[in-house]
This record gives structure tokens, C-alpha cells and sequence, in this order.
């Protein structure tokens, strides 16, 4: 808590929110600071040679620049000074604990932040640590695949160390798949589309050993290094690959009381390996006879729409969103007496069935007619081109429900994903025949 509230708990909190202008989850923080009475101030890498261009009222930094955005932060709030920080996505997590550290108020050291984000540095870190890894390796882009291939133990995985949301990752059962695999990463990482990342991370890229097993997704809060768990998500959907889109999310989790703990007890262990010290955290992990792996700990909330797939009660009863949780949280005010909603409930990514033009959608009524369905949202804008993964890094939209238990939730999104229709046209390149459909 900043020493100005401390002292007088009645001056309105200010928290900056870090985020990409395209982020789904703006609005979001914005109604859940008003429901908190917190003032949020939004920077984001909008266009700075342009007056407000989104009527957001938002302060223009550059991600890849921490230094000169921290002094133009500074020049914008110097007569309203911040309580805390908060930031969407990766690349405005790691700016964003450059800023709590040139500021002096709580968040993430920035060398922590920046190693969340990539994952080789994730895997030494956790290596060191003494928690389970699988073996892995760095290989630069121009590597020669087909001479390192026959030296690799299958089934491996390749992966982008800068990329989220799945985006690049790739499964190779063999030489030739691995070899496969490795130039469409390359090309991936070479497209114009792909955001810069310091350090030369898109030079290089991550082979490991596949670990078999169930994945989760934690959701947690860090008061100074102390974890505090909000939700484990159950993926009901098997994510061995080729590729590895995500799709259902259930909560509470349907593991044992046993290996919830064990998964709880590794992510606060791989924080603290990575150094993260306080904000949000989303992380991954698969669990086998061998233990709990933990694949990732992002220094930011999760992703997309899905925290809406999560809902809390405050010490005084009130029903709170994660992100008003959060916002009060980097405010300086005390969540541990938040605890999630009894009912279990859950969200669908709806994947993209094949690259192609979105031209309609069916089916959003009765989908939403579902028992336990709470909305239907269609992100796909019509006429847009849709990418698959491994190189796409959206989804057509998403499904919410609720139910008595995961079971029903995992049913009623399921029903209502059998619902929709989606009509995609096959693209057509610049050459005038069809695109290749991967």
C-alpha cells in the first residue's frame, strides 16, 4: 500500500494498466476499477504522433523501449503519482515492472518479468530451482535440422521462446517430422506479424522432450512473494498434438485434494525460482507419475476473455470479477479474504476449424439456449481472415458456463460448441489460386 493511502485511505487509488491496444481485456479493467473506486490510467502502444487516437485517454510507450517510456509516464502523471501497476500479455508485463521499479512502487523485478515471458530462461530457472524439467535444448533458426534430427530422442517439442497462446509450438515424432516442424517455425518467426522480442529471442528456439500427462491452468496473486491461489482449471481436452490449442477450461479442478496441493506448491515454487514477486500470475503445468511440470508462470493475468470464466466473493459477501480482485490488489488493498463463487464454471475457446474467410455464423441462439451456458461471445470479425494454429493466435470466440459441477460445465460447453456453424471460404493468395490449407 502507498504511503500517501496509508495515511489517508479516503484519496481515490491510482493503478496504471499496461496493454496492448488490441487487448481483449481493456473494457474489462476499466468497469471492474470503476466498481472499486480506483482511478485507472491506461498506457498502452498506441500511436504517439496522434492526439488520443482511441478517446482512451491512454499514455503511448513503446514495449520495446522501457526507459523511454518510464520518462514519458512520468511527464504524463508527475501531478498524479501512481499506487501500482498492472499489465495484459507478456511484452506489458515486462514493461510494466520496469515502470513499478523506476517508480518505486510494488511489482515484479524487471529481469524476472522479462524471464517469465521467454522460455528458456523459464526452463534454467526452474532447472535450477531442483523443479522437474524435461531435457531440452537451444537452436538457433539457421541451424541444419536435418543433421541435428537423427541425434534428438522422440517424441520431442518445438517452441518459440517468445510467444504465448500456444502460438509456434509444435510436436515431432520423427526426423522428418522434426525437420518439418522446424522450418515452418522458422518461417513463422520470420513473419511480418510476429512482435519483436528482445535479446534476439525470435534468433533461436526450444527443443524439449514431450511430457506426457494432464494439463492445468493456475490462476494466482503474488503480495510481496506470497502465493496465493485463485483457481485451478481442469483442460479436459487431451493437448497432445500435432499442436496444442487450447479449448475447454473447468474450475474448480477435478484432480485430487493431493495433487492440487502439489500443483499449488509448484507454481509458488517456480515464482519464486523466476524471481516474480508481486501481481498476477497465470501459469501452466502438466502432472504424471513423475510430478507436477510446470511449463510456464506468466507475470500477468490469464488471457483473452476467459477470466470471465471466474468469479469471487469478497470478506463482505459482494461478488467481485478477477479483474476488480486485481485492481484492488495492485490499489494496495488486501485480497486474501477473497475467495472463488462455490458453483463450478468454465470457458470454451472456440477453435478455428481451418484457415480460410470467416463468411457467417449459425447456431448462437440455441447455443446460448444451453442449459448452464451464461453467453456466447463471437470475437471473429466477419470477412477476416482466420489462421489455425500453430501460426494463428486467436480464437472465433467464446463460450461461458456455469453449472453444479465441472462435469456439467464441461457438457454444457460442450452441447453448445455442437451448436454452431461456422462458414469459412477457403483464402485466395495474391496470385489468384487458393491458399494452401495447412
Amino acid at each position: 500500500m502507498s504511503s500517501r493511502h496509508a495515511v489517508n485511505s479516503s484519496i481515490r487509488r491510482h493503478v496504471l494498466l499496461v496493454a496492448a491496444t488490441t487487448g481483449y481485456q481493456i473494457r474489462s479493467f476499466g468497469a471492474a476499477a470503476a466498481r472499486a473506486g480506483v482511478r485507472l490510467t491506461l498506457a498502452s502502444d498506441r500511436c504517439d504522433h496522434l492526439e488520443d487516437p482511441w478517446r482512451d485517454g491512454a499514455v503511448a510507450v513503446r514495449f520495446q523501449d522501457p526507459s523511454a517510456s518510464v520518462d514519458a509516464l512520468r511527464r504524463a502523471l508527475v501531478a498524479d503519482p501512481l499506487d501500482g501497476v498492472l499489465a495484459v500479455g507478456d511484452r506489458p508485463a515486462t514493461l510494466a515492472a520496469s515502470i513499478a521499479d523506476a517508480l518505486g512502487i510494488p511489482g515484479n523485478p524487471p529481469a524476472a518479468a522479462a524471464a517469465s515471458g521467454n522460455k528458456l530462461a523459464s526452463r534454467k530457472a526452474f532447472r535450477d530451482a531442483g523443479l522437474p524439467v524435461p531435457p531440452f535444448e537451444l537452436l538457433a533458426v539457421t541451424a541444419d535440422a536435418a543433421g541435428h534430427a537423427p541425434d534428438l530422442v522422440y517424441p520431442v517439442v518445438l517452441k518459440p521462446l517468445a510467444l504465448s497462446g500456444s502460438r509456434g509450438v509444435m510436436r515431432a515424432n520423427s526426423p522428418a517430422e522434426f525437420v518439418q516442424a522446424f522450418d515452418r517455425l522458422v518461417a513463422m518467426l520470420g513473419a511480418v506479424d510476429v512482435p519483436a522480442a528482445g535479446d534476439d529471442a525470435h534468433a533461436h528456439l526450444l527443443v524439449e522432450s514431450f511430457i506426457p500427462g494432464r494439463e492445468f491452468a493456475v490462476e494466482g496473486v503474488l503480495t510481496h512473494a506470497a502465493f496465493q491461489l485463485l483457481a485451478i482449471f481442469d483442460k479436459p481436452d487431451p493437448l497432445d498434438g500435432p499442436f496444442f490449442e487450447e479449448t475447454i477450461y473447468v474450475t474448480p479442478s477435478r484432480a485430487t485434494p493431493e495433487e492440487q496441493v502439489a500443483i499449488a506448491a509448484a507454481v509458488a515454487r517456480a515464482t519464486q525460482a523466476i524471481g516474480l514477486r508481486h501481481g498476477p500470475v497465470h501459469a501452466e503445468c502438466r502432472v504424471n507419475r513423475e510430478g507436477v511440470f510446470v511449463l510456464e508462470v506468466a507475470a500477468r493475468p490469464i488471457g483473452g476473455l476467459c477470466a470471465r470464466a471466474l468469479s469471487f466473493h469478497t470478506p463482505a459477501g459482494a461478488e467481485a470479477t478477477l479483474e476488480e480482485l486485481l485492481v484492488r490488489h495492485a490499489a494496495g488493498e488486501d485480497v486474501r479474504g477473497f475467495s472463488r463463487e462455490p458453483r463450478a464454471s468454465g470457458v470454451m475457446m472456440l477453435p478455428i476449424p481451418r484457415r480460410g474467410v470467416l463468411r457467417g455464423v449459425a447456431g448462437v441462439d440455441a447455443a446460448s439456449a444451453v442449459a448452464g451456458i451464461d453467453g456466447v461471445r463471437i470475437t471473429a470479425k466477419l470477412d477476416a481472415l482466420l489462421v489455425p494454429l500453430p501460426e494463428g493466435r486467436s480464437y472465433l470466440g467464446f463460450l461461458f458456463a456455469h453449472g453444479a459441477t465441472p462435469a456439467a460445465v464441461e457438457a454444457s460447453l460442450r452441447a453448445a460448441h455442437g451448436c454452431l456453424d461456422f462458414r469459412v471460404d477457403r483464402a485466395i493468395d495474391l496470385a489468384g489460386g487458393p491458399a494452401p490449407v495447412p
